[in-house]
């Protein structure tokens, strides 16, 4: 074989090995910490990556209204966090559009100051956790890992993986990461009529699930804290389309000239959520801007 026979062939050895280092799974590498206060975990070319969100959710607690006790309960438990004291993983279940994620979002807010931060992660990709943990183990940082709409079906991965992580793995969590995650539902898995059939009653009364109905409580059960919110009466919902309007500069008196229409958008949603009544703020602020 000639010399430069032989150097293109390496060459072209150079170049597969390229292609295949490209499509072949790598270690979870660190991103860089100080471009973010909040990073997603996404899958790039078969790989896991931390990207930074350049640009995060400015909401503040005092943006959140008629949502006082859940405010104070995550409060307090983000701040024994970030204090080095025992907190609890929480898990935010309720109506729809009521300020769960909200929540989250304006937590890492006030405390990104004090070196909170935040990492998304899909509940498809919830396998990961386990890396990501050992990823900022020994970080200064406190890390909340922010779980949104978690919900699974039967036999996904993400289930055991998190079960796992929560509590009953030999290899726990480590100090400096909490787990916050939002539901519809209250126990993360769908439910149906047939496991009601599993019940079984005692002489003496007492009703007891069967194995399917506690497979499915046991998830749920491991988040230390549970925060529940709750649909919106009429007042409550005027109450935050006041409060976002105020936040956009509208006057008091275009305020009060908004109820009515404010209420009507409400019934063609076919909901008094927070959410309808961010959205209508922001459509009516945007028309009254002049």
């Amino acid at each position: 074989m000639t010399q430069a026979s032989l150097e293109s062939l390496i060459a072209r050895a150079e170049a597969l090995l390229a292609r295949l280092q490209a499509v072949l799974p790598h270690a979870l590498g660190a991103p860089d910490w100080a471009a973010a206060t909040a990073f997603r975990y996404r899958r790039r070319g078969g790989s896991g990556v931390l990207e930074p969100v350049r640009h995060v959710a400015t909401i503040r607690l005092a943006d959140l209204r008629e949502v006082e006790p859940q405010k104070q309960r995550l409060l307090r438990n983000t701040a024994q966090f970030m204090a080095g004291q025992r907190a609890n993983n929480v898990l935010l279940t309720g109506a729809r559009g009521t300020g769960k994620s909200s929540l989250i979002k304006a937590c890492l807010n006030e405390f990104a100051p004090q070196g909170l931060r935040l990492i998304e992660v899909d509940k498809t990709d919830l396998v990961e956790l386990p890396d990501i943990v050992d990823l900022v183990a020994e970080r200064p940082e406190r890390f909340i890992v922010f779980c949104d709409d978690l919900s699974f079906d039967e036999g996904e991965p993400g289930y055991k993986a998190l079960k796992s992580i929560l509590d009953g793995s030999v290899a726990q969590a480590s100090e400096n990461v909490l787990i916050y995650a939002t539901s519809n539902r209250r126990h993360l898995l769908p439910e149906t009529m047939r496991e009601n059939l599993s019940y079984r009653h005692t002489e003496d009364g007492e009703v007891h699930p069967g194995e399917a109905v506690e497979e499915k409580i046991s998830l749920s059960e491991r988040f230390g804290l549970w925060v529940s919110f709750y649909p919106f009466n009429q007042d409550e919902y005027l109450a935050i389309v006041a409060q976002w309007l105020r936040s956009f500069g509208v006057s008091e008196s275009a305020i009060d000239a908004a109820r009515q229409e404010s209420l009507v958008w409400a019934l063609e949603r076919g909901s008094r959520s927070g959410r309808v009544a961010h959205q209508f703020a922001l459509d009516y602020s945007g028309r009254h801007a002049a």
